[in-house]
C-alpha cells in the first residue's frame, strides 16, 4: 500500500470513528483524545488529518448524512416500489434499537449542529436537502413523500420518533411511539408491520 493510500485509509478511519464518538457523546462531551481513541490512532495522527475538533465534527456530520442518503438509495434499488414502507420500518426498528454510536446522524446530531458554528450548520442544511431530494426522486412507492416539504416532514417524524423512543424507559411505550409514527407515515394499511416483511 502506498503512503497516499495509507493516509487516505487513516483519514477515513478517523472520520468514521469521530462519527461514532460524536453520535454517542455529543460534541461538548467528546474531546480529541476520545476521537483518536475511537479511531485507533494517536492524537497526533488526528491532527495530521484534521485541524481541530470542529473540522472533524463538520466532516463527520457530512459523512453521516451521506450514509443516510446512501441507505435511502440502497432501499430504492433493493426494494423498488416497496422501498418507502421498508425504509420507514427499518428506521423505526433497527435505527431505534442499535447502539447510539451506530445510530443515524439525522437523529443523533441535529441538536449538536444547532449549538455549533456556521460551517456545520451550512453543511447540515445542504446534506439534509440532498437526503430529502433522494427521497422525492425515488421510485413511486406507497405513501412516499412527493415533494421536499413532505420529505422533510417525514424525515423529522422519523428522527423525532427515534429520539423519543430512545429517551423513554418503557420498551412498551417506545414500541408505541414507533408504531404510531409508522401508522402516521404509512397509513393504517401498513401498520402494524407483518412478520413476513
Amino acid at each position: 500500500m502506498s503512503r497516499a493510500e495509507q493516509k487516505t485509509r487513516t483519514r477515513q478511519r478517523i472520520l468514521e470513528g469521530s462519527g461514532r464518538a460524536f453520535r454517542k457523546g455529543g460534541f461538548a462531551g467528546t474531546g480529541v483524545d476520545a476521537l483518536a481513541k475511537e479511531a485507533g490512532v494517536t492524537s497526533g495522527a488526528f491532527y495530521v488529518h484534521f485541524g481541530s475538533k470542529d473540522d472533524a465534527f463538520c466532516e463527520a456530520l457530512k459523512h453521516g448524512m451521506d450514509d443516510l442518503r446512501g441507505g435511502i438509495l440502497y432501499f430504492q434499488a433493493e426494494h423498488g416500489p416497496a422501498w418507502w414502507p421498508k425504509f420507514v420500518r427499518f428506521y423505526l426498528s433497527v435505527k431505534r434499537t442499535c447502539d447510539l454510536s451506530e445510530g443515524c446522524t439525522l437523529q443523533t446530531l441535529p441538536t449538536e449542529v444547532a449549538r455549533s458554528g456556521h460551517e456545520s450548520r451550512i453543511a447540515f442544511e445542504s446534506a439534509l436537502l440532498e437526503v430529502a431530494q433522494a427521497v422525492v426522486d425515488g421510485p413511486a412507492s406507497p405513501r412516499m413523500p412527493e415533494d421536499i416539504d413532505a420529505a422533510c416532514a417525514a424525515l423529522a417524524s422519523l428522527a423525532g420518533a427515534v429520539t423519543l423512543a430512545r429517551a423513554v424507559e418503557s420498551t412498551t411505550f417506545a414500541d408505541q411511539i414507533a408504531t404510531a409514527t409508522e401508522s402516521a407515515l404509512l397509513g393504517p394499511l401498513w401498520a402494524p408491520p407483518n412478520s413476513s416483511d
